[in-house]
């Protein structure tokens, strides 16, 4: 479904991937972890358009994206939270919502979209006309993935989405990953709760230092000591 080859990308002169390829495949959820700064986020965002890669080929569904700007990608179905969820706080939590229909194909199906958030996220639905800016941090993280789900995603995209969060949070965010990834939504999930994350996963890619030095099966990339070397430096 989506193929990074040989992907190098920087910000100025600081390189920040190197040579990265890998495959996300339909309908599963492929993790990526490593430690702080090892090109996680870079990742995202060269899939999603925002930042470019200066060499290699970012495919989605055969499609070269080299010429597809950020915003035509949600179009095809390249959905990303972002990592600090960038609501609009002083909009109502419904404001918000259908502010990610925004998309032609999303906006013709926008009510059934609507209720289908509203079942997954019953707290959004009770809380509708409340400021965004007002709920608590899980809350919000609830809000930012319903808005993201409002564009109808073939691919979400997920940054970081239990940061912060307190334990009952985590565990819940979990479990709405893996009920989206069910509806038949393909999840890339960037995650620091390596262990929960790695439980969720089909397939992990770990990233360190830019470079990915591990990708497989996620209970075997789990099991792996290049994994502790990612994050210990041992």
């Amino acid at each position: 479904m989506l193929r990074l080859e040989g992907v190098n990308a920087f910000y100025g002169d600081l390189q920040a991937l190197h040579d990265v390829t890998f495959e996300v495949y339909e309908r599963e959820i492929a993790a990526v972890v490593g430690a702080n700064a090892a090109g996680k986020t870079t990742t995202l965002r060269v899939i999603s358009g925002t930042l470019p890669s200066r060499t290699g080929r970012v495919s989605f569904q055969d499609q070269d994206l080299a010429e597809v700007p950020a915003h035509r990608r949600v179009d095809l179905g390249i959905v990303q939270v972002p990592e600090g969820r960038r609501l609009f706080p002083f909009m109502t939590v419904l404001e918000n919502l259908l502010l990610g229909a925004h998309t032609q194909g999303a906006r013709a199906v926008r009510e059934r979209t609507l209720e289908e958030v509203y079942a997954l996220f019953p707290v959004l639905a009770d809380r509708r006309v409340q400021l965004a800016g007002s709920l608590s941090g899980g809350e919000q993280q609830m809000l930012a993935m319903g808005r993201a789900l409002m564009a109808r995603p073939r691919l979400l995209m997920l940054d970081e989405p239990t940061l912060g969060l307190a334990p009952v949070f985590v565990k819940r965010i979990f479990e709405i990953v893996r009920t989206i990834n069910e509806s038949g939504v393909t999840v890339l999930l960037v995650e620091q709760n390596v262990r929960q994350a790695l439980a969720l996963a089909h397939r992990a890619c770990v990233l360190e230092n830019g470079r990915l030095t591990l990708t497989g099966p996620a209970q075997a990339v789990l099991a792996d000591d290049r994994l502790k070397r990612a994050y210990l430096g041992l």
